[in-house]
């Protein structure tokens, strides 16, 4: 475990809404910067709310209300006045729990946003789309197809593809929102070595409701129980030390 040198992102009583019903209740939590936070807890507890918050996907549902700060290298982006949603999605790549590969080819779903982001000729183009599907492991198995849609690639592909995509325009941050529990335990084994390699670069935010999967990944752990914080700390503490009862139980499979 390294030590903890830089909190990235910390929230400070931040509430988020459904029409009435508070999802997420005063919940203050830091993350530490280029490390692996795992948010676990039982379903319905908030985690997916949590994550959708840090690159405010919230705002595109109905009927939802968020409020306190989340600081994000100090600024809160919850502050409308100075915050711009384009620049804030841009510094937080979003991997989903099943992978979107965009309809076009597979260089394609990777050049997208740095046409977006970025101003890059076609050579500079080139060099990117192969230095992010080196990054995630898929650069040989399709280099020679890199014009075929992405959709012909398996499902594992695909959701290293989508990865691949998230990092070409170089964000600092990782959502991941349970990325591998539609893949087969082989893909996602590949999705857990990538994370963890990913994570000395990039600050990683890994949903899951694998206990297991939280145990081999995890530097620090966020314990979420009815859209509360339960328990946050290392993942030696959390798991080998918890000090909430509440946390023992989810642990031993008692609650959750």
């Amino acid at each position: 475990m390294n030590k903890i040198s830089k909190y990235q992102i910390e929230t400070k009583n931040l509430n988020v809404y459904y029409n009435k019903n508070n999802v997420l209740k005063n919940i203050n939590i830091k993350i530490p910067a280029k490390q692996l936070t795992s948010v676990i807890g039982p379903s319905g507890c908030g985690k997916t709310t949590l994550l959708k918050s840090f690159n405010r996907l919230l705002e595109i549902q109905e009927d939802v209300k968020t409020s306190g700060e989340i600081l994000v290298d100090g600024k809160n982006i919850l502050d409308y006045k100075t915050s711009q949603v384009p620049d804030i999605r841009k510094k937080m790549g979003l991997l989903s729990q099943k992978p979107y590969p965009l309809p076009m080819s597979i260089y394609d779903n990777v050049a997208y946003g740095l046409r977006i982001h970025h101003d890059k000729n076609k050579e500079e183009l080139d060099q990117a789309v192969e230095y992010c599907l080196q990054e995630t492991g898929l650069w040989n198995e399709v280099k020679f197809r890199l014009h075929d849609p992405a959709s012909r690639l398996s499902l594992g592909q695909q959701q290293r593809l989508c990865l691949a995509r998230a990092i070409a325009i170089n964000p600092e941050v990782l959502l991941c929102d349970e990325p591998t529990s539609a893949l087969d335990p082989i893909s996602a084994q590949q999705i857990e070595k990538l994370l963890l390699k990913l994570k000395k670069e990039y600050t990683v935010i890994l949903v899951t409701h694998t206990l297991r999967q939280a145990k081999r990944v995890a530097d620090y752990v966020i314990f979420l129980y009815f859209g509360e914080v339960v328990e946050q700390g290392t993942a030696d503490e959390v798991f080998n030390r918890p000090k909430d009862p509440k946390t023992k139980a989810y642990l031993e499979g008692d609650i959750g």
